[in-house]
């Protein structure tokens, strides 16, 4: 390993993540704030609390590089369960708050989170630790595959009562991949997905939301005023930016056009403000990220920091693509925000603890 050529790589991926911040604090604002200032009487009510929530993400980055590496792992299986059970309490009605539709946040003491979150890092942390524990396991069925089968089915349960279909998916996505990844038996893997069709096509079909999604994905003109509004004014948004976009806090489309324009639209907002040009820097952002953290992840020697790595940037890669995909009419709509872009407190203090866990990794074992 070389240790000169990992810290230059993290320096870089450090820089890449810090320029996906600061965008998405500008246009936060920028998206926010005449909705902020019709409904909150401030303009910058969701940028302001955007801004506590880097802050808080900072002490939890600092507090994630405090903890041993050793640490860390024997700490895996027990934060996995109290996340978990933590994200079940959104299925108690009494502490619960309901959003559009789904239960994903705790309101405790007049603080509002989504566990959610925090059940993403532990789930990954969990998978990457099974898989290094059971390294020479592997190939077999009962002591190898079917433990983390069993942790992905239990998690995918819990998430899609609340509902949460977008997790559920990116998760699930991001085990399999790991599985892969780790070299477990091709026909497992099989075996598994072939059982899964039937569940997903059944999933679809049992909510009816679901399945009017799939058909305004397919035809959003068919109901333009209706299922369709949102896809069409995100797409007009997109199509307004032309080359050089119209100019930062010029758009047109979050006067109440486009909803949810600050959260899981905001790249609709970034399209139209600075165009072709400003879209295509936060594709390579998230490109560059991407390839840095996997390289990253290839260059350490512990097997579960590989992993574990490796399952963060998946996972937080396959958010991004399922985000632009859904503002650019190329997927059903999903209620999945762009990392470190869009407006969420919980979400990017967690995905910044998630950084301050790579970092830890990474310095863990330039020390070795």
């Amino acid at each position: 390993m070389d240790n000169k050529k990992i810290k230059t790589d993290l320096n870089i991926f450090l820089f890449t993540i810090i320029t996906l911040i600061t965008i998405g604090i500008v246009f936060v604002y920028s998206s926010s704030s005449i909705y902020s200032l019709e409904r909150m009487g401030i303009a910058h009510y969701f940028v302001k609390k955007q801004i506590i929530g880097l802050l808080l993400g900072l002490l939890g980055l600092s507090a994630a590089l405090m903890f041993p590496l050793h640490i860390v792992k024997k700490m895996t299986p027990f934060v996995f369960w109290f996340t978990f059970f933590i994200t079940a309490g959104t299925l108690i009605k009494k502490i619960s708050q309901n959003i559009h539709g789904s239960s994903r946040w705790l309101n405790l003491f007049g603080f509002t989170f989504q566990p959610s979150e925090m059940l993403k890092i532990a789930f990954v942390l969990y998978i990457a630790y099974i898989i290094a524990k059971k390294e020479n396991r592997l190939s077999s069925f009962i002591h190898g595959y079917i433990p983390i089968v069993l942790i992905i089915g239990i998690t995918s349960i819990l998430l899609l009562a609340q509902p949460d279909f977008g997790t559920t998916v990116t998760l699930a996505t991001t085990a399999f991949l790991l599985l892969f990844i780790a070299k477990f038996k091709t026909s497992h893997l099989l075996f598994t997905l072939f059982c899964m069709i039937p569940t997903v096509i059944s999933l679809v079909y049992l909510k009816a939301y679901r399945l009017k999604r799939i058909l305004t994905f397919l035809n959003p003109w068919q109901d333009p005023k209706g299922a369709g509004f949102q896809i069409i004014q995100s797409l007009i948004a997109i199509g307004s930016g032309s080359f050089w976009g119209v100019g930062i806090a010029n758009s047109k489309q979050k006067f109440f056009y486009l909803p949810m324009q600050h959260t899981d639209f905001i790249f609709s907002i970034i399209a139209e403000e600075t165009g072709f040009m400003g879209s295509l820097i936060i594709i390579l952002l998230f490109i560059a990220f991407t390839y840095l953290g996997m390289r990253i992840a290839w260059q350490l020697q512990d097997r579960f920091c590989i992993f574990a790595i490796l399952g963060f940037i998946i996972l937080t890669t396959l958010q991004a693509i399922i985000n632009l995909s859904v503002t650019t009419g190329l997927v059903p709509t999903k209620g999945i925000g762009l990392p470190f872009v869009s407006y969420g407190n919980t979400a990017l203090v967690c995905n910044l603890c998630m950084i301050g866990l790579i970092i830890n990794m990474v310095y863990s074992n330039v020390k070795k």
